[in-house]
């Protein structure tokens, strides 16, 4: 499989668009003659549907490996854990514990992904009849991370090995204390490191700077996986498995490393990948009693597809940690009671509407805020605010909103009362928004932080908002410029309304599952005529366009309704007019019919 960015740059406009309504240029994704080559070769090669063979040539699929991207297999990517620096080390002590049944406590993040870390390892070592305490930090009062309070209420209860699941890279002080007091301290986490890490027993992380596996695009429940994997084979050698204490069987977890994959937005290639697809299908056997809870509380009667688990399980998981009890996550996915289960699950739900209503309030005080800011500085390369009145939890929403309407990188902080601020940033492709901010902590411009290239999380002392968005200016401008110069709309192709069929759309879910590094495609329907719009639910507008021979699709664009393109459509009503958006099933009222999901607009003249 070769990387997306190997095909031809897109130099004209595709229908001419050079500004769109959300103000950019169209381009195809594939164009020109080598993709052309790349596309009919797949079609002869694999007998494809060409729109098939066009969707997977633009995500970077080369045509000999069109089959195993289409069917990915867990057994033919799977990589050799210890291929991961001190891999044998975290084995071979979790292995002590497992045979003398020692207490192995779990520090965990509280988000989705740091909930399935935790609650599949303490899965698993409970199997053994281990005894296994759980933390997970409460966000406002414990912050990001261990802290040496909680680690000290672990080793109160009788741990001798501290294991730190999506999270502990970045954790000098607490867990070198924790060693300090005989605890032996397991780190298993994704995050970027710097050079210098913890002195502890063993930093499994394939983003630490000494990691050779290439294995960094795995969240850390992909890690945990693989450190399971490698305990699993370690304690077969040793002869500890037999008829009566039987190998656990680790698949029944890819539905946690599935769900932890598609919520932490890292890159759905190779490995994730195949996580992502046999996981769903373990979700979808409803086994795991906490995501059958969840998956009726969220109303979901149909099978759980990747942006199920990203818009529908994932927030609802995450409201804990952002307004509630942080743990709740860690818990709903541990519990085998359908009683708990369904208890937690409601809860969940409720949170998470309560998230969205806060959500609502401070995005639009945040937009109206960084409009007046662009007019005055339209060249702002970051977008960074601050308020006193928002909680803690939902700043990386703010941040991502913005990021999403600005088409720049963006960081929103809640402002305590003693000055110093929580902050969480999202950025766009090209931007390395993680490694600006270690470069800010490492020149004393920041209390604490780190991330990702595409999320970060920083915490500042007081009045050091300014400075902190002075540096990632300087240290981000030209990075910003060149990401924002190559900012086309990629577009898959065209299509009519006569096209826009739910045969379309079971065809183009043959190459999902689509996330991170491997989008949805886009597809344009040209000089369609918008018959009516309305506005529907929490902001939504709905439209149906009709072509010019007369058929006909319904079409959405969420949250649009306050926004230029929701007003664009409603304003559009009776007009011709270019659409770009996705497809997705329809199945309202027992109907299986395509509806495309807008995503840009441009006048047809």
């Amino acid at each position: 499989m070769s990387a997306a960015s190997a095909l031809i740059e897109p130099t004209t406009s595709l229908l001419g668009v050079e500004c769109s309504v959300t103000g950019r240029r169209w381009a195809e994704r594939c164009a020109g003659p080598e993709s052309d080559r790349a596309i009919a070769r797949m079609v002869q090669a694999h007998g494809l549907p060409e729109l098939l063979a066009r969707v997977l040539t633009g995500r970077g699929v080369v045509p000999d490996a069109a089959e195993a991207y289409l069917a990915p297999r867990l057994r033919d990517l799977m990589p050799d854990p210890d291929s991961l620096l001190d891999m044998q080390r975290a084995v071979r002590r979790l292995a002590k514990a497992v045979r003398k049944g020692e207490t192995v406590a779990v520090f965990g993040d509280y988000d989705v992904d740091g909930a399935a870390s935790a609650a599949m390892l303490a899965e698993y070592l409970r199997g053994f009849g281990l005894t296994v305490p759980v933390h997970i930090p409460d966000r406002i009062a414990e912050g990001y991370g261990p802290n040496e309070g909680a680690i000290a209420a672990l080793a109160a209860e009788g741990a001798r090995v501290l294991v730190c699941v999506d999270c502990g890279t970045s954790g000098h002080g607490p867990l070198e204390q924790a060693a300090r007091n005989g605890l032996d301290v397991i780190v298993l986490d994704h995050h970027a490191a710097s050079e210098i890490l913890p002195q502890v027993h063993a930093v499994v992380n394939p983003n630490r700077q000494d990691d050779l596996s290439g294995l960094g695009h795995l969240c850390a429940a992909g890690v945990v996986f693989l450190t399971l994997v490698a305990l699993n084979r370690h304690l077969r050698i040793e002869g500890f498995f037999g008829p009566e204490r039987p190998e656990p069987r680790l698949t029944d977890s890819l539905d946690l490393v599935a769900l932890a994959t598609v919520a932490d937005v890292v890159p759905l290639r190779d490995l994730n990948r195949a996580f992502v697809v046999q996981g769903l299908s373990v979700m979808r056997h409803r086994g795991r009693t906490g995501l059958a809870a969840l998956l009726d509380a969220s109303s979901l009667s149909e099978p759980p597809e990747a942006w199920h688990l990203g818009f529908v399980l994932g927030p609802r998981i995450n409201a804990g940690g952002r307004i509630g009890d942080a743990a709740l996550g860690a818990r709903l996915l541990s519990t085998r009671d359908p009683v708990e289960a369904a208890r937690i699950a409601v809860d969940l739900d409720r949170l998470n509407r309560e998230r969205q209503a806060i959500e609502a309030q401070a995005v639009a005080a945040a937009e109206a805020e960084m409009d007046r800011a662009l007019t005055e500085n339209p060249d702002l390369p970051v977008l960074v605010m601050g308020n006193a009145e928002w909680h803690p939890g939902i700043v990386g929403l703010v941040a991502a909103r913005l990021k999403e309407r600005f088409g720049r990188p963006a960081f929103a902080f809640a402002i305590r009362p003693d000055g110093s601020a929580t902050g969480s940033g999202r950025s766009v492709p090209g931007v390395d928004l993680g490694q600006a901010v270690r470069a800010c902590v490492e020149a004393g411009r920041a209390r604490k932080g780190g991330g990702h290239a595409m999320a970060a999380g920083v915490t500042l002392d007081g009045d050091a908002i300014a400075a902190f968005e002075a540096h990632l200016a300087s240290n981000l401008g030209a990075a910003v410029e060149k990401a924002r110069a190559a900012d086309a709309l990629l577009i898959d192709g065209t299509l009519s309304a006569g096209g826009a069929t739910a045969e379309t759309v079971r065809l183009l879910q043959r190459a999902g599952p689509f996330g991170q590094g491997a989008p949805e495609p886009l597809f344009a329907l040209a000089r369609h005529r918008i018959v009516d719009a309305g506005i529907v639910g929490t902001g939504h507008v709905r439209a149906r366009l009709r072509s010019r021979d007369g058929q006909a699709v319904g079409a959405i664009c969420f949250r649009a309704a306050e926004r230029p393109l929701g007003r664009a459509i409603l304003d559009s009503v009776g007009r011709e007019v270019h659409a770009v958006g996705t497809l997705s099933r329809d199945q309202w009222r027992g109907a299986d019919r395509a509806q495309l999901r807008i995503v840009d607009l441009a006048p047809a003249d």
